[in-house]
C-alpha cells in the first residue's frame, strides 16, 4: 500500500472518529459554542454537521500546498452534504426509518465517499472560478449551518426526530 492511501485512510478514521465525538459532544457539555459543530437535535440537516466538520478539517489538512488542492476537497464535502441530505430525507422522513445500523452505515459510506470523490473531481478544478465556488459554497453551507442552528425552520428536514424541543430552547445561552 503506498503511502498517501495509508495517509488518507489515517484521515479518514480520525474524521470518523471526530463525528462520532460530535455527535455526542453537545449532549456531553451544552454550550453555543459547541451547538455550532455538534447536533443540538436529531434532525436531518443537524446530522450534516457530522459530514461537514470533519470533511472541512479534510480539505483544509490535504489539500494544503496552495492552488486548487483544497477545492476538490470542498466540492467533496458539499456533494457529501447533500448526499447526507437527501438520503437521510429519503429514509427518515418518507420511508420513516429508524435503525441505528443504517444510521452509522449511512455515515460511514457518506464519510467513505468524501474522501474518495475529491479523485474524481480534480478535473473539475481546471475550469476557471471552480475554486472562488467552492470557498463560496463551502462557506454558504456553513453559514446556514450556524443560523439553523440557532433558528431552524418548522419543516420536516429540521424536525426533531427523537420528538425534543425546538433548538433554541435547548441551546443555553
Amino acid at each position: 500500500m503506498e503511502k498517501s492511501t495509508k495517509k488518507l485512510i489515517l484521515y479518514y478514521l480520525t474524521a470518523a472518529a471526530a463525528g462520532i465525538l460530535l455527535h455526542f459532544l453537545f449532549q456531553w457539555l451544552p454550550n453555543p459554542v459547541l451547538a455550532l459543530v455538534s447536533p443540538v437535535r436529531e434532525s436531518v440537516w443537524e446530522h450534516v454537521k457530522l459530514l461537514y466538520v470533519p470533511l472541512l478539517g479534510a480539505a483544509l489538512l490535504l489539500g494544503r500546498g496552495g492552488g486548487s488542492g483544497r477545492t476538490p476537497w470542498l466540492l467533496s464535502g458539499l456533494v457529501t452534504c447533500l448526499a447526507m441530505l437527501g438520503t437521510g430525507y429519503l429514509y427518515h422522513i418518507i420511508l420513516r426509518g429508524e435503525s441505528l445500523y443504517v444510521d452509522l452505515t449511512l455515515y460511514f459510506v457518506l464519510l467513505a465517499m468524501g474522501f474518495l470523490l475529491p479523485r474524481m473531481l480534480w478535473p473539475l478544478c481546471e475550469w476557471p472560478g471552480t475554486d472562488k465556488a467552492a470557498v463560496a459554497l463551502s462557506a454558504l453551507l456553513g453559514a446556514l449551518i450556524v443560523w439553523f442552528t440557532f433558528f431552524p425552520p418548522d419543516t420536516a428536514l429540521f424536525a426533531d426526530l427523537s420528538g425534543a424541543v425546538r433548538t433554541f430552547l435547548t441551546i443555553p445561552v
